[in-house]
């Protein structure tokens, strides 16, 4: 078991919390999440959360990063990637190497890293057609955690995360009990203590199948897959403009958005 006195979380919408509100309608998370597993056992745990929907690697290097070496803190989780995958063309071994110039500043800096392997697309349409670009990344991702002795939380094959109950309406980002599951699988992974297990069994649900599978796919399309076409072909995204929750570091009780401090 561990006791880490200060983590950073730094990458996307997956770091940042997308569809898991909180009780406040702010979004929470599994790296939110996370802290309050840690802070539990340590509650002089100090916190940041620098993470911002739709941000590609390269934001993550220029913004991110420094801002997380400037705060020292003992852990950080990097997930990254998973924008400039999807786009067209995307080359997974750029993006790797833009990734381990993320991991060799802040191991340089003295904090321990926590990475992450992209998940199975397979038998999610649209997305399983990126299968083959997200295996090729995760084999960088793997080669880069075992230079610089990253902590690796591989999603690939979890079973327990392909249940369609672990994902949002949008299929790219975890559902509420997604982020419970990822914040404690995480936690196992950097040696903090937990009361539940992330891969407990499902309880039995019926699958969509022929007509009704086909209508849910048609209104996922309408609903996320055109919206998510038509920012791409306009150069927008979701997270123009946005600035990270919760960017200082700080206890936990402690949360600062648009520069107000909210405490328990």
């Amino acid at each position: 078991m561990h006791s880490w006195q200060s983590y950073v979380a730094i990458g996307d919408s997956f770091t940042e919390g997308l569809e898991d509100p909180g009780p406040d309608g702010a979004y929470r998370g599994w790296a939110d999440r996370l802290a309050e597993i840690m802070a539990a056992g340590n509650p002089d745990l100090r916190y940041a959360n620098l993470a911002v929907r739709s941000k590609k690697m390269r934001h993550i290097l220029a913004e991110q990063v420094p801002a997380a070496v400037a705060l020292r803190p003992e852990l950080v989780s990097l997930c990254g990637g998973t924008n400039d995958i999807l786009r067209p063309g995307a080359d997974p071994d750029a993006v790797a190497a833009l990734f381990e110039q993320c991991v060799r500043q802040l191991t340089e800096a003295g904090s321990k890293v926590v990475i992450f392997t992209g998940i199975d697309t397979k038998g999610v349409p649209v997305l399983q057609r990126l299968r083959g670009r997200i295996a090729t990344y995760n084999v960088q991702l793997r080669a880069i955690a075992d230079r610089y002795g990253c902590l690796v939380v591989d999603l690939w094959p979890l079973t327990a995360l392909q249940d369609r109950r672990a994902w949002a309406e949008d299929r790219l980002h975890p559902s509420p009990e997604g982020h419970r599951r990822i914040a404690l699988l995480v936690a196992q992974t950097i040696g903090v203590r937990t009361e539940q297990a992330w891969d407990e069994p499902w309880p039995p649900a019926q699958e969509l199948v022929g007509l009704a599978r086909h209508r849910a796919d048609l209104r996922w399309a309408q609903q996320f897959l055109v919206p998510w076409i038509s920012r791409r072909l306009r150069g927008v995204t979701s997270g123009d403009g946005l600035s990270a929750k919760r960017p200082e570091l700080g206890p936990l009780c402690q949360r600062s958005r648009q520069g107000q401090q909210e405490k328990c």
